[in-house]
């Protein structure tokens, strides 16, 4: 028989998430239909529920679960773009306004990321997560029904901002991952985010070429309800983390984290990893659609596979580098694992297909191991804010993005595949000297205080982790 005590803390929990789920900008009360939506949200299965006295342990088959979880969600931004060409066939409009669809999935990604990621720090994240991944999913059917191109790009917009459930999980990752761990646990995740990009591109490309091109919408919103039926009934509850905390405060404290050194570095690494990795993906098209090639789409989609290099290297790589050397360690050898590639690629790729094929393994290998170097890195900043760090940090990756898709766009115009190549020569080398100019312990902008050594200190890592859980333990008794 359940203890009365227990049941009356599991009660006061769920009344404290509705709450704290009420407590939204701009929400003051809640229709019967929102008030069922919420607590069926609230529901969980005994096994889900959070214990204080025995908190969630993050096994490996958590972490998995995570992953493909971002795959299925973070998809929603790239199916269109292999396809572009199909959808302005079909709704009769020009190129240029079919690439608004892409273009504005893009936008409305960036719109959640400012705006609904702080919320991971401030409400619980569970029935946050399963609420945007069923609203996402339910406003795709429109997707996969309309005839007006306006609404199916004012649809693509809105599914944008609700895919940004992979933001959420990856500081969850951080929260629940043991710190000598944590890097190894997020390049499972990371890994996940890159399956993304290629599950999407090559289901899109494959199913456009031999159906009509909605089906893979369909396919996309069966997707959708299947990792949100199956996060329900096996995402762990974890308590909110700032329970009270105003959401614009929390938006002005994500401000003044620019003013951290540490944060700064590791976000200009992101600016200029992100920039080059969508440089060489964009240019790559043109490349593989041009002579010597004369690839088809199908054959470019394809070309994709080579992120299973990725997703299979960086767990080892981060269990056997990140984990016991220091992180920029970690994003220095990546940042060369890329430019090797990179000079490689460029010189060759204009006679040899080997030239982009290398260039793509060392690319994606070694963004993969510096994005998870950094995000392990900052995430220790202040594991009461992993949220709202994790956004500043995205805001300059997703800046490096549009950046690299724009600047290697008009350069290869102008001068071809060299001289896009030679732009992320350039972005790669000038992320290696940001890193060089502060050292792993450096308290200040510039310098290498605090030694040379590459080898992580252990301290770090369990005191920062004795101390957030102690601070969550403090909550956790007076909450109750």
């Amino acid at each position: 028989m359940s203890d009365p005590v227990d049941i009356d803390r599991a009660t006061a929990e769920a009344n404290g998430r509705d709450e704290i789920l009420t407590a939204t900008p701009g929400t003051t009360r809640r229709s019967g239909i929102v008030s069922g939506l919420l607590n069926t949200l609230n529901w969980m299965p005994s096994w889900c529920r959070y214990d204080p006295d025995n908190p969630p342990q993050f096994t490996l088959s958590t972490n998995i679960l995570l992953a493909f979880s971002t795959t299925f969600t973070v998809a929603n931004l790239y199916y269109p773009q292999p396809i572009l060409n199909v959808i302005a066939d079909d709704f009769q409009v020009s190129y240029e306004r079919s690439s608004n669809v892409a273009t504005l999935s893009q936008a409305g990604y960036a719109v959640g990321l400012l705006f609904l990621c702080p919320l991971g720090d401030i409400i619980p994240r569970r029935p946050f997560i399963l609420f945007l991944i069923l609203v996402t999913a339910t406003m795709w059917i429109g997707l996969c029904l309309t005839t007006n191109f306006e609404a199916f790009v004012a649809l693509s917009f809105l599914c944008g901002v609700g895919t940004v459930t992979p933001q959420l999980m990856l500081p969850l990752v951080g929260d629940l991952a043991p710190a000598h761990r944590r890097a190894s646990c997020l390049s499972i995740v990371v890994s996940g985010l890159a399956l993304g990009l290629l599950v999407a591109r090559v289901l899109s490309g494959v199913v456009a070429n031999f159906t009509a091109w909605r089906n893979i919408y369909w396919v996309a919103l069966g997707l959708q309800y299947s990792t949100f039926i199956i996060l329900f009934l096996t995402l762990p509850d974890y308590p909110a983390k700032n329970k009270g905390l105003n959401y614009f405060k929390a938006l002005w404290k994500m401000a003044l984290l620019v003013v951290e050194p540490l944060l700064i570095q590791a976000c200009l690494l992101g600016f200029l990893i992100s920039a080059a990795f969508t440089n060489f993906w964009t240019t790559l098209t043109f490349l593989l659609a041009s002579p010597p090639y004369n690839y088809s789409s199908l054959e470019i989609g394809l070309f994709a596979f080579i992120g299973i290099a990725v997703i299979s290297l960086a767990p080892v790589w981060s269990r056997l580098i990140t984990d016991k050397f220091v992180f920029l360690f970690s994003s220095l050898l990546g940042l060369s694992f890329e430019l090797v590639g990179i000079v490689i690629g460029t010189f060759i790729g204009t006679f040899t297909v080997a030239g982009p094929i290398i260039q793509a393994i060392f690319m994606d290998t070694g963004s993969n191991f510096a994005h998870t170097a950094n995000r392990s890195n900052i995430y220790g900043l202040d594991p009461q804010a992993r949220n709202r760090v994790n956004t500043v940090y995205m805001v300059f990756c997703f800046a490096g993005q549009l950046t690299g898709t724009a600047a290697g766009n008009r350069l290869y115009a102008q001068g071809g595949w060299i001289w896009s190549g030679s732009m992320n020569v350039g972005l790669i080398g000038a992320g290696i000297l940001i890193g060089l100019l502060r050292g792993p312990r450096e308290s200040g902008w510039i310098g290498w205080h605090g030694g040379w050594n590459i080898r992580r200190d252990e301290d770090i890592g369990e005191k920062t982790e004795r101390q957030a859980t102690a601070e969550d333990a403090g909550r956790l008794e007076v909450d109750t």
